[in-house]
């Protein structure tokens, strides 16, 4: 077969953009419409999960990094959310019964704050109201009345008792008792009140008989428990007249309560929020003193267990107000820690120093702000925030939110509150790599259970005019939105081009426009630079070739190496047992093709193979099975008649680092059967492509890159027009060369070959016909198999002679 059978024409070589039977002359010629980029499947696979309300039904987004996942999700969400109902206002309230444990109003949409601001005013018309109804000349009166009343009732008892012992002699008098004050009745001698201390000395003087003494104690015990009584019956007057007070108070405040209140019950028709009134009215009612009077030390605890101020019981935390929202909140959370996502409690110091927390300090996260709706979070993100992942699950295993104060790691803290838990209606979106879906699914059996939903993003689609379109819309939106120049036809062709580079397909372009949204503001800045009306070609191809030469060091002095002669690579002449191979180096943002030499050793022995990488730990196990895979070859090819007795070694001459991969196993396989066939091979031409073990040329990663890399080895030592690549055929729909390389190729200067077989290659490399094994298995003497094969039973023969037969 000849050369030119195999060689590619440059029309193959690259893949050019045809805007023909397009109308528009610029990207400002095209109305924006929303429009997704492909993405079918995942599409489909995000409407399912947004329409499915059953528990479970959570979606994860997996695909690559900028393949348009956010963006797919805003567009599908926005659509979808006119058709869902805005959710309720959720509050946070003081619980009388239990302070510790705040209590949960859930009202409907923009009630939350309505209530709020109706219960602070009717906190200020308590503080200001209810102390004026108390200063009223009215309220004074009455309680005056009753102050009167029960005090002249009292005084008759006393005035009775004291006009009885007086006629007898006694009168009522004050004994201090240590701290205490306490009413007695003495008699009274000379005028004056005697104790029965002094009257029990005068008996002992002998001024006093002893009969007179036990007379006047025998009246005393009797006055003693009248003056009992009569206390008693003046404590019962006054627990009665302070009854009658505060059933006066209570009563004239009633109706200023239930009148302040009525406006807030007919405007909030919540039986939870109404309840909560019936709290607040009966504390206000049972705590009127601090009304009536604010420096009153009876309400001194009512106002050290709110913060100084027992009206701020009376408030309301709304924690969700959805008044000016319409349909269901869309929450992308950035920061998932603990706090931001499920909410937290602070503490606050009060006037004298201290710490508290209530209800009105509890502060909601984007779990609650997203309750109704939709909550999207990188999972990334969230899966390297210590303790979100299970307490995630927690909530969505169980429905309910709870909010917690973090721990207290210092003495003196305030006790944590535990507020009502909430329930939680909330549809969670996950967006993440396939590899940590993967990892996730098979690791944590509950994650099946909440995430039934998975929808898949490819980072490529089909090249048609359709997907052609879609690039100049997310263009023209880009170009809208940042403020930058518009793209003609020959800008958008060579953007649409680097899309199709990147997919590394001429039938397929990329969908990571995280990249193609970077080259099209580099364009258009260099664009504006050169004061053009719009981004062309031209400008695409300097914002290319800038962001190569800011990243290609590395490739620059691999380069300058073998131009150097550092790293040995030969580009012409002819050479047994030595090939160019082709490798790739990625460097995360910039990967870029390297030549290297690969020879082959043969000698007499039984050994086979040895790849000399894998002895010294530099081969990686892809690489490994690639040398094992040339055994099976060279079985099939030589040892159908006869033991192989042969000792081979492979190598990556001047390797240094790993070497992984099978794409270099075609070449050193051709460095192998040039070796054994003892045929050169030509140094002009370079090879990639992995083999199977029937000889099949397999396609492999990075063809582009291989034979860029090449190129410009040859084209710094001077292009002779006998340099070229040898590729798989499978990868010739994989070309998306650099133009200048096109050019090369068009001008007869550098040359691609494309094979399907380890036949076809070797015969390529070497001038000479592989060679077709005859009926017997035997190959044509003039050529390479029919050489290698005469080697092979020379061997053979070489082993017996030394006596050390083969054994099978």
């Amino acid at each position: 077969m000849a050369k030119d059978e195999w060689r590619l024409s440059p029309e193959v070589c690259r893949w050019n953009c045809d805007l023909s039977g397009f109308e528009f002359e610029s990207t400002d010629d095209l109305k924006e419409v929303p429009a997704i980029l492909g993405q079918d499947r995942a599409v489909k696979a995000i409407q399912l999960g947004l329409a499915m309300s059953y528990p479970g039904y959570n979606i994860f987004i997996s695909g690559e990094a900028g393949t348009g996942r956010n963006t797919t999700v805003r567009h599908l969400l926005r659509d979808v959310n006119h058709y869902r109902p805005t959710p309720n206002d959720i509050a946070f309230v003081h619980n009388f019964l239990k302070p510790d444990t705040p209590l949960v109003l859930i009202l409907p949409p923009g009630k939350g704050g309505l209530l709020r601001r109706m219960m602070e005013n009717l906190a200020e018309t308590l503080r200001l109201g209810l102390p004026q109804v108390f200063e009223s000349d009215r309220y004074r009166e009455n309680r005056q009345q009753i102050t009167d009343e029960y005090g002249k009732a009292g005084q008759v008892l006393i005035d009775t008792l004291e006009n009885k012992v007086q006629k007898a002699n006694f009168t009522v008098v004050q004994v201090q008792l240590g701290p205490m004050v306490k009413q007695d009745v003495l008699p009274v001698i000379d005028g004056q009140p005697v104790s029965f201390e002094q009257l029990e000395e005068q008996v002992k003087e002998g001024t006093l008989d002893v009969k007179e003494l036990k007379k006047l104690a025998a009246q005393h015990r009797k006055f003693a428990a009248e003056l009992q009584k009569t206390i008693e019956s003046s404590k019962k007057l006054s627990r009665e007249a302070q009854e009658k007070l505060e059933s006066l108070d209570r009563n004239l405040a009633e109706s200023f309560v239930d009148e302040a209140m009525q406006e807030i019950r007919q405007n909030i028709s919540v039986e939870a929020a109404h309840a909560f009134l019936d709290a607040v009215r009966e504390n206000v009612l049972g705590n009127l003193a601090w009304f009536r009077k604010k420096t009153d030390s009876e309400t001194e605890s009512l106002a050290e267990s709110a913060a100084r101020d027992p009206l701020l019981m009376y408030g309301v935390n709304v924690v969700v107000d959805n008044s000016h929202n319409q349909g269901a909140p869309i929450i992308f959370e950035n920061l998932p820690t603990l706090n931001k996502l499920f909410g937290t409690i602070e503490r606050v110091m009060d006037a004298n120093g201290q710490w508290y927390s209530d209800f009105s300090t509890i502060r909601p996260g984007s779990l609650l702000a997203a309750n109704g709706g939709y909550l999207i979070i990188d999972a990334k993100d969230l899966l390297s925030e210590p303790g979100v992942w299970n307490n995630l699950k927690r909530v969505f295993k169980t429905r309910k939110l709870e909010i917690w104060a973090p721990e207290i790691s210092w003495a003196g803290g305030p006790i944590a509150i535990k507020p009502e838990p909430i329930d939680i209606d909330v549809k969670l979106i996950l967006i993440g790599e396939p590899l940590l879906y993967y990892l996730l699914y098979t690791a944590d059996s509950d994650f099946s259970k909440i995430f039934k939903i998975k929808a898949e993003f490819d980072y490529e689609i089909k090249n048609s005019r359709q997907s052609v379109l879609k690039y100049a819309v997310f263009i023209q939106r880009l170009c809208a939105e940042e403020n930058l120049l518009p793209f003609g036809r020959s800008g958008l062709a060579r953007v649409v081009e680097a899309g199709v580079r990147l997919s590394g397909h001429q039938t397929k372009v990329s969908t990571r426009f995280n990249q193609i949204a970077e080259l099209v503001r580099e364009a258009a800045f260099y664009a504006r630079q050169d004061l053009a009306k719009y981004t062309i070609d031209a400008h695409v191809d300097r914002a290319l070739e800038e962001r190569r030469s800011r990243r290609n060091l590395a490739e620059e002095k691999v380069q300058e190496m073998i131009a150097d002669d550092l790293l040995l690579i030969d580009t012409d002449g002819r050479k047994i047992g030595q090939v160019n191979g082709l490798s790739v180096l990625n460097l995360g943002d910039y990967a870029f093709g390297k030549p290297a030499r690969i020879t082959a050793q043969t000698g007499v022995g039984r050994t086979g193979i040895v790849n000399v990488e894998r002895e010294v730990a530099l081969s990686g196990p892809s690489h490994d099975k690639g040398v094992l895979v040339i055994s099976g070859y060279l079985q099939q090819a030589f040892a159908q008649d006869k033991p192989l007795a042969l000792s081979a070694s492979l190598c990556f001459e001047q390797s240094y680092s790993e070497v992984d991969g099978d794409s270099a196993s075609s070449a050193e396989l051709y460095a192998l059967l040039s070796r054994l066939a003892r045929i050169p091979i030509d140094q002009g031409l370079a090879v990639t492509g992995s083999v199977n073990q029937n000889g099949e040329i397999q396609p492999i990663g990075g063809v582009n890159e291989k034979i860029e890399g090449f190129f410009a080895v040859c084209q710094a030592r001077g292009l002779t027009g006998r340099q070229g690549v040898v590729i798989p055929r499978r990868n010739v729909t994989d070309l998306m060369l650099h133009p200048q390389v096109v050019e090369a190729i068009a001008a007869d200067r550098f040359h691609l070959f494309a094979v399907d077989s380890i036949a076809e290659g070797i015969e390529l490399l070497t001038g000479m016909p592989a060679g077709e094994a005859d009926q017997s298995g035997r190959y044509p003497e003039e050529s390479v198999f029919g050489h290698a094969d005469r080697t092979c039973r020379e061997y053979l023969g070489h082993l017996r002679a030394f006596n050390a037969p083969f054994t099978l």
